[in-house]
Formats: structure tokens, C-alpha cells, sequence
């Protein structure tokens, strides 16, 4: 089979299409055709040479951690799923390609109304998001705070902290401000003043943070809440210690994804997809991603 991989680390010019062997499901496992799936800054982490925990890389290493597709060979003890199943979900560093083994714990049966770009988007940031409003307890009449507010993460986490009942300002930059209000969000800009324009906008104070930008921005935070608990970070893993607040790590599961795919068919949850690449094109993917300005998230259209 194709799949986007390295055999090297370094920038988006080492992703290549290459030929590698096509996986067989086993026990427990379904093999998917992969349709669409997420590309997020985790990837291009992998590509630089970065290995997630628990994970060991080897050449040549495949990319890619959210996919939607259609199940075309079924393990022994698989029930539920059979072939021609329509789903989508979360499978380590193996996504960005024609097809995957997963284990049936890790899918869920994607809606007919769906489109596939936005089910191959919807598992890593939107389980993300999940995970860090559980995580800082946010809740009717909190003010959160969340930093890239439009990216992928931001996204939902705006959506669900208003639909739980809070008041959310998302800090994004201006060409993004009427993007965030139509999410429910009140949007402020970036720099110099942050904090200021924060408090003006939140005179009672906000209750939590959720930053995905690090940096100035989570010095910014801490200076607005003394409540360290109820920071957290999606990327200033190396100032935890120092600043005392949350990191936020992903806590998948089927039932908090069957959560956010509920809310998008009762129109609860809008999934931005900024831009699509064919699986040839996975490196432009990559080039895109790391302009730092995506708006929502980018997907890789395989089949």
C-alpha cells in the first residue's frame, strides 16, 4: 500500500509516498480503507523526530493519528463492525495512509451525514478539547479563557465550554475574530496589552484558562488567575514545573468520542476543515500546518 512516511527526520521535504507493507487485522481488530484523515502539529513533531510516549520509531515511520474510513477486513472477536462499516477514530502514528489495523476499542460508527474530511479531523483535537474542559472542571458561570482559540483544539473547546454554560474569550489573530464569534466566542487580540483587553472584557475575572499558544500567552494567564489548577496547557510541557499549572494530555475513549460525533449530528458542534491535500501531497500538509494560521483543521483526503 501508499502511505505519507520518513525515512529521516527533519522538514516537510522528508515526507514521501511510499510503497510499504499493507497491514492484516488480527484479534480484536478491524482493518480499515482510510477515506480522510487529521494532520495536526503532533505530526509534524514525529516527522522532526519527536516520539510520543510510549511509541518507539523506526524507518520507515508512518504519520497520523485520527482517521475516518470503511471496514474492509474483520479480526477474530470483533462484533459490531462489520465489513462496509462506515467509521472513524484514533490509531498511533499510522493514519496518513491506504489503510490501518486498529483495535475495534478505538472506532466508532460514523453518522451517514458526516462528511469524511471532517470525520478524519474530528478524533485527536476534538477528544483533546474533551479531555481538557473535564480536566479544568469548566462549567456554568466560569469565563475561560482559551488561547488559539480558532485552531483545531479551540475550536471545539469553545463550542463545548459555551454549550456547558461558560462565557469564553478566545485570543486569536483579527482576520479570525468574526470566525470566533460565530462559535460563540468573544474574540481579543493578540500582543502587547493582552492582559488588559482580557480584564476589560472580563470584569469579574476568568475562572480558568486553556492555552494552546505557550509563551507570552500562558505568562499573560497566569498574571489574570492565581487559581494554577485551573491552567492547562496543550504546549508549554517545559514550564509546567516552573508555573505550576495543568499539562493536558489526551484522554481518548469511544464514549467521549461518541459524545462530540452526537453533538455534530444534533447540530451542536461545527468542525472546521480549512484545507484538504491527496495523500501524495502530505508534505504540503505539513508545510501548511506549520504556518501557525490554520484556521480549524487540515485534512489528508486518501481514497
Amino acid at each position: 500500500m501508499k502511505a505519507a512516511a520518513v525515512n529521516a527526520f527533519g522538514g516537510p521535504e522528508v515526507v514521501e509516498l511510499l510503497d510499504v507493507e499493507t497491514p492484516t487485522a488480527g484479534p480484536g481488530q478491524v482493518r480499515v480503507k482510510v477515506k480522510a484523515a487529521g494532520i495536526q502539529a503532533a505530526d509534524c513533531a514525529v516527522r522532526g523526530g519527536w516520539t510520543p510516549p510510549g511509541q518507539t520509531l523506526s524507518f520507515p515511520q508512518k504519520i497520523g493519528n485520527e482517521f475516518a474510513g470503511v471496514v474492509d477486513q474483520v479480526g477474530e472477536g470483533v462484533e459490531g463492525f462489520p465489513a462496509g462499516s462506515e467509521v472513524l477514530g484514533w490509531c498511533v502514528l499510522a493514519c496518513h495512509a491506504e489503510y490501518l489495523v486498529v483495535s475495534a476499542d478505538q472506532i466508532v460508527e460514523k453518522p451517514a451525514s458526516m462528511p469524511w474530511e471532517v470525520a478524519g479531523v474530528l478524533s485527536a483535537s476534538g477528544q483533546t478539547a474533551h479531555t481538557a474542559l473535564e480536566k479544568l472542571k469548566v462549567g456554568a458561570g466560569d469565563t475561560l479563557l482559551i488561547h488559539a482559540a480558532a485552531g483545531g483544539v479551540g475550536t471545539v473547546a469553545v463550542q463545548l465550554a459555551t454549550a456547558y454554560g461558560a462565557k469564553v474569550i478566545g485570543t486569536a489573530s483579527p482576520r479570525n475574530h468574526d470566525y470566533l464569534r460565530s462559535l460563540g466566542a468573544v474574540p481579543v487580540a493578540y500582543g502587547d496589552g493582552l492582559a488588559d483587553r482580557v480584564r476589560a472584557l472580563a470584569p469579574g475575572g476568568i475562572t480558568a484558562v486553556l492555552d494552546g499558544a505557550g509563551g507570552e500567552a500562558l505568562d499573560v494567564s497566569v498574571g489574570l488567575l492565581k487559581d494554577r489548577d485551573r491552567i492547562g496547557t496543550l504546549v508549554g510541557f517545559d514550564r509546567l514545573e516552573e508555573l505550576g499549572v495543568l499539562g493536558i494530555f489526551s484522554q481518548r475513549s469511544t464514549k467521549r468520542l461518541r459524545d462530540l460525533v452526537d453533538r455534530y449530528v444534533r447540530g451542536e458542534l461545527r468542525i472546521e476543515v480549512a484545507r484538504t491535500f491527496p495523500l501524495e501531497r502530505a508534505a504540503d500538509a505539513h508545510r501548511e500546518v506549520e504556518t501557525r494560521h490554520v484556521r480549524g483543521k487540515v485534512a489528508i483526503v486518501v481514497g
